[in-house]
């Protein structure tokens, strides 16, 4: 809700310098809060966890209307972040323990659907409310709508069957902690695959201008609606036939929406390319958050997913930086940009294909 609006209230606080940081230091609070987040899912619960998501959104948006400069409302970014890190580690792990092994494929589409609906139609409302009323009667609805989250989670039962007690050493980071590897593969190919996203993120606006799209939000509508769309399909597929194969499918699936948004002379081929990466991202995010809870255990869950969620905010992080590198501002640069994010993409499915051959082999063998 509050993404579409926030560059322009920092601009007009004189602050138009630093728009990057609006994502920038929320996504490294995010990511720096991960160990913690699974550390905490794992020895105090899911519910606890969160909750401090929830409450965290539900504050900041009481603070934004009364930090009215520049590094005070950089200093309230920081600190939102805190929200992402802890609120889908505590879902992911919940949802992981509620439903039974067959059906978490499935079960993870659902979960990443409600968020893509969320992600779509956010935006439209944050700026309807912001043009009819204004943007402090937005920063109040985002903290309403993060009481109604805290409200249903007063309502829901703790999962975690072995609970321990708020201290100072269930903050005590190891390095276990920052990276499970039980979830090594889908970890790494996580983070391959979401170079790409790094890379949309950063030069589809001005793609989209150089196009002569006049919406630059049309790539992300047209790339959310197939995404979410596929998501529940692909979790249950995966159930049937595996992680691997599925995974697969997605990442040739991306690599097809890299190399086809990299050729875009056109706003329909541009708009195809988008279509692809919405399906690549539908199948993809469910796949590999069931098979990194299959290779978790109950008392290492939410650290197995909390690495995930390092690896793919590590991910968009440097796909960012990368592309925005490459591309230094140049049209020409833009298919350079997206061939690159190919490549990583190549790297994943070989990476992918490599081991789901080695495990055939050895079941055969068994």
């Amino acid at each position: 809700m509050l993404i579409p609006e926030l560059p322009g209230y920092l601009s007009n606080m004189g602050g138009a310098e630093y728009k990057g940081a609006i994502i920038g230091l929320f996504t490294l609070t995010a990511g720096l809060s991960r160990p913690f987040s699974g550390r905490l899912t794992d020895r105090i619960g899911r519910v606890p966890v969160m909750a401090f998501g929830s409450i965290v959104c539900f504050v900041c948006g009481f603070l934004y209307p009364l930090f009215t400069t520049v590094m005070p409302f950089l200093l309230l970014r920081l600190v939102h972040g805190f929200s992402t890190g802890f609120k889908p580690t505590g879902t992911s792990a919940y949802v992981a323990d509620i439903v039974p092994a067959d059906r978490r494929g499935e079960a993870m589409g659902i979960h990443g659907m409600c968020m893509g609906v969320g992600s779509a139609f956010g935006p439209a409302v944050g700026s309807m409310i912001s043009l009819t009323f204004s943007l402090n009667a937005l920063f109040y609805t985002s903290s309403l709508f993060a009481f109604l989250s805290i409200a249903i989670l007063l309502n829901m039962k703790e999962t975690l069957q072995k609970k321990e007690r708020l201290s100072l050493n269930a903050f005590k980071i190891t390095r276990r902690d920052i990276f499970e590897p039980d979830v090594f593969s889908p970890a790494l190919i996580t983070f391959l695959c979401y170079f790409g996203f790094g890379a949309v993120s950063t030069v589809t606006p001005d793609f989209s201008g150089y196009l002569g799209l006049q919406n630059r939000g049309y790539y992300f509508m047209v790339f959310t609606l197939f995404s979410i769309l596929v998501r529940l399909f692909a979790g249950k597929i995966s159930d049937k036939h595996g992680r691997m194969p599925v995974t697969l499918v997605g990442i040739s699936v991306l690599i097809i929406a890299m190399v086809v948004t990299g050729f875009a002379d056109s706003i329909t081929l541009f708009l195809t390319g988008a279509a692809f990466f919405g399906v690549a991202m539908g199948i993809l995010s469910p796949v590999l958050s069931a098979w990194t809870v299959d290779l978790s255990r109950d008392d290492n869950r939410g650290r197995a997913i909390a690495t995930m969620f390092i690896s793919l905010e590590a991910g968009i992080g440097l796909g960012a930086f990368l592309s925005a590198a490459i591309f230094v501002n140049r049209r020409e640069n833009l298919q350079l940009v997206f061939f690159c994010m190919a490549g990583f993409a190549i790297a994943a499915l070989i990476y992918t294909a490599c081991i789901y051959q080695y495990k055939k082999r050895r079941a055969r063998v068994i």
